[in-house]
């Protein structure tokens, strides 16, 4: 387990060293000079060889990159442009929004795909089965924006269960805040939902045709029992790969959602940034955001051989 582990970290370190030069480089490098991208084509020289000097651009861009680098090992993302204020602080303002969500979400995905799948799988050939098949397939067609206006006139503006949009902050209660989030949450699930419930029939069928689930059922176990006892459990690794890249979606590319829900999170931020050319604020956030989705599959690979113990002895 040590070995494996230990496997999972170095990759999980070149990764994030590949993503960091890859983010530096085509986002300070490759354009030209980010001074005159952020101030646009009708600045003054004075001005931008000052914006230079306070970003430090007079360096070579490997000093510039190892700088960067040290900052954010030390948790320093650097100033915005556009907000004179920390990157730091207003990713943290933006996360209490955008963690919740993206958590929200899975979770709603979760207890939706997990019983849809297991029924359909348990039914297969069956009409509830292509039922289910027919109405997941209708869940990846839907755009989750399009769901997601729809939701508003139907919940909010119709029926005004809940508010059409908005965050109004933790402190004026969890349960008012997780009301403000349920939508986002529910239109974000939908098609991940539909994804997953696929994945979790399609698995589970496989691990139903093996050898060991007919020798158990051989023994005398009913049909349930060898579900539950080694069909899920071998079942579940395609099944975790899904979600651990679902919260790394949710998470990062909510950026719609966001925008029609009026939410200002970690993705509105990021649309924000680039429109407002603010490259010191969309380098920090898509770095950190690819951390996480790193971070996320490092995870989602320790748990691989918490579900199956045979990878503990692989590298």
């Amino acid at each position: 387990m040590l070995r494996y582990t230990l496997t999972r970290t170095g990759s999980l370190l070149i990764s994030l060293i590949v993503a960091s030069l890859v983010i530096f480089f085509t986002l300070e490098v490759v354009p030209g000079d980010p001074a005159s991208f952020m101030l646009g084509i009708n600045a003054q020289p004075e001005t931008i060889a000052a914006l230079r000097e306070e970003l430090g651009l007079n360096q070579s861009p490997w000093a510039r990159y190892l700088s960067w680098i040290t900052d954010l090992v030390q948790g320093d993302l650097g100033t915005s442009y556009t907000y004179r204020s920390p990157v730091s602080e207003i990713v943290a303002e933006r996360l209490v929004i955008s963690l919740p969500l993206a958590a929200y979400a899975l979770a709603l995905t979760i207890l939706i795909a997990f019983p849809v799948g297991i029924w359909a799988a348990t039914r297969r050939g069956s009409f509830a089965d292509i039922s289910v098949m027919g109405g997941t397939q209708l869940g990846i067609a839907i755009p989750n924006f399009w769901f997601a206006m729809l939701m508003v006139l139907v919940f909010a503006i119709n029926l005004r269960w809940f508010s059409a949009g908005g965050f109004p902050g933790w402190d004026e209660g969890f349960w008012v805040s997780i009301k403000a989030l349920t939508l986002p949450a529910i239109s974000l699930a939908l098609p991940q939902a539909s994804i997953l419930a696929r994945v979790m029939r399609s698995s589970l069928l496989d691990t139903l045709d093996e050898d060991y689930i007919r020798t158990a059922r051989a023994k005398g176990l009913t049909k349930g029992q060898a579900l539950r006892g080694h069909a899920l459990r071998n079942a579940l690794i395609p099944v975790l790969t899904i979600i651990g890249l679902q919260f790394s979606f949710l998470l990062a590319g909510a950026i719609i959602i966001e925008n029609v829900f009026f939410l200002p999170g970690l993705g509105r931020l990021v649309f924000q940034a680039i429109s407002q050319r603010d490259l010191i604020v969309v380098e920090s956030v898509v770095m950190l955001l690819v951390f996480a989705v790193i971070m996320v599959n490092f995870l989602v690979d320790l748990a691989y051989s918490w579900v199956d113990p045979r990878l503990r002895g692989r590298r």
